[in-house]
């Protein structure tokens, strides 16, 4: 298999489906693609790219190609079994899968304003109030999980699978732009962190040579 990602740095889609990819436990190749440089528009016109209308991250499998995070853990999961990725309780599993679903389809005030930049911390500010509604939400959706079905496991549904994924970068943005969340979250949001598997994307998004100036920029917080 190869994935073909964009930087580290700021590519929230691509951190999912690495992850993804990551969790499956099968080998893959892996292509960094910095976004948005001299050749990008040129590259996104090539046939890897277009499946995907040039978007980011790209699963190939042979002549099979995957270019949606949730379709590549959904295509990963067919290909190792269900429960590497989802938990085998029905109750569960369901909420999972719903939970994965408003992240990928939602929490648009938040991904507009907040873009994912792993390298920097900036200063804090109140978010205006359609993030605010949506980390609200978030939280929500977070202390549902832990207290129905994390048990004694220190992720969501404990053990780490799709649904962390899938708000793995949502964490990072978190911390990038000290946005408030609710004091049971620290130690969810720390254990992500944790995973070795995130420390070995962040510690390579650290060593990357390109930028991107306007992720480089604090946000404008217009109203409240």
């Amino acid at each position: 298999m190869k994935l073909i990602i964009g930087n580290k740095a700021y590519s929230s889609w691509s951190l999912r489906g690495w992850l993804a990819c990551k969790q499956s436990g099968l080998p893959f190749e892996e292509v960094v693609v910095p976004l948005y440089d001299a050749e990008w528009d040129r590259r996104r016109q090539g046939d890897e790219f277009a499946p995907s209308s040039g978007k980011v991250p790209i699963l190939w499998d042979g002549d099979a190609v995957v270019w949606d995070s949730l379709a590549i853990v959904d295509y990963l999961a067919d290909k190792v079994g269900r429960d590497v990725f989802w938990p085998a309780d029905d109750a569960a599993r369901a909420m999972a899968r719903s939970m994965a679903a408003e992240m990928h389809s939602s929490f648009q005030h938040l991904r507009r304003t907040y873009a994912m930049n792993i390298r920097q911390v900036f200063p804090a500010q109140r978010p205006d109030d359609a993030v605010i509604a949506e980390l609200a939400r978030i939280m929500e959706l977070w202390a549902q999980a832990r207290a129905r079905f994390g048990g004694d496991g220190d992720f969501l549904f404990g053990a780490f699978g799709a649904v962390d994924i899938m708000y793995a970068p949502v964490i990072t943005r978190i911390v990038t732009y000290q946005l408030p969340v609710a004091r049971f979250a620290t130690a969810y949001m720390q254990a992500v962190l944790e995973h070795r598997w995130m420390q070995d994307w962040i510690a390579a998004a650290q060593e990357e040579e390109w930028v991107i100036q306007q992720y480089e920029q604090t946000p404008e917080i217009r109203g409240h």
